[in-house]
């Protein structure tokens, strides 16, 4: 009976332990060490190189669900910057002119010579323009530039269009060839190196030009003009009067009307009720990046 029960107890251990050699490992249970972190953690989209966010609510710290769709990044724009059409030109009497029929002849040029000057006379005349939308020419001298050539990258950056005035603001009449030359040619070189473009008009000083200071300015790529309305700012019956220098301008009104004016206090004093009253009737003030060397006949 002891002996059964002996055999009996080692067949058991005999099946136990083969049980346990057919039976698979347990596999290792997996560490929490980085639990912290989303499990798609690499899968958020940066901003791209423009600076535009891609609309993630993880990219806040919030656990909110990820969005239905894609935001695509916009694109930087590669088109130049516009060039408005040429519509005008000045003519042999200096006023501003349609091209071709069809183009708005009630139109002003506004022009401001002598510059640039000072800052707060030069912003004042600056934001009147912005308020009433206009485009104007600075012509400038280039010793003034040459003083001043932050007041020249404000009037660019501001928009505005830059013409040259000679160096010195001398009688470019009573220069020789070689002196003409050198006072158109410098102004040129100085506010290309300041603002990086040549100026596109030319006006002398006193208005006072002949045949070879017209060559100089046509190689040199200008378009030479003097004025058609004069504000009489300069005139020292007029300092300090605003309301003379509107009426001025207002007296000789023309379509066409290319308005001579100044950096001057009492002129910067009168723009915005001027260009108001030019407005009222009926005018626009001419872009000046519209007006083209004048049509071969």
């Amino acid at each position: 009976m002891f002996k059964s029960k002996l055999l009996l107890l080692a067949a058991c251990c005999i099946i136990l332990s083969s049980c346990s050699q057919d039976r698979p490992a347990s596999k290792p249970i997996a560490s929490n060490a980085s639990s912290n972190q989303p499990p798609e953690a690499n899968s958020v989209d940066l901003p791209d190189q423009s600076g535009t966010e891609a609309n993630d609510s993880s990219l806040n710290g919030n656990s909110g669900s990820a969005p239905t769709e894609n935001v695509q990044p916009q694109e930087a724009s590669t088109e130049p910057p516009e060039i408005p059409q040429h519509k005008y030109h000045i003519n042999n009497v200096y006023r501003v002119v349609p091209n071709e029929d069809g183009i708005e002849k009630k139109v002003v040029l506004l022009t401001f010579d002598d510059g640039p000057k000072e800052k707060e006379m030069l912003e004042g005349l600056l934001d009147t323009l912005d308020k009433h939308e206009a485009k104007a020419i600075f012509f400038v001298n280039g010793y003034r530039v040459k003083s001043n050539p932050d007041l020249l990258k404000l009037i660019y950056d501001r928009g505005q269009i830059i013409g040259n005035h000679s160096w010195d603001h001398i009688d470019l009449k009573k220069e020789s060839a070689d002196s003409a030359r050198k006072q158109v040619e410098d102004v040129q070189q100085i506010v290309e190196e300041t603002v990086g473009e040549r100026p596109r008009f030319f006006r002398p000083p006193f208005g006072s030009g002949n045949e070879t200071l017209h060559s100089i300015v046509e190689e040199n790529d200008m378009i030479y003009m003097t004025w058609s309305n004069g504000s009489l700012d300069w005139d020292a019956k007029f300092k300090n009067k605003p309301d003379g220098v509107i009426q001025n301008v207002m007296d000789q009104l023309h379509p066409g009307s290319n308005i001579l004016m100044h950096e001057l206090p009492w002129t910067e004093e009168a723009l915005d009720e001027l260009l108001t009253k030019i407005e009222t009737e009926g005018y626009g003030f001419v872009d000046p990046r519209t007006i083209s060397a004048p049509p071969e006949n």
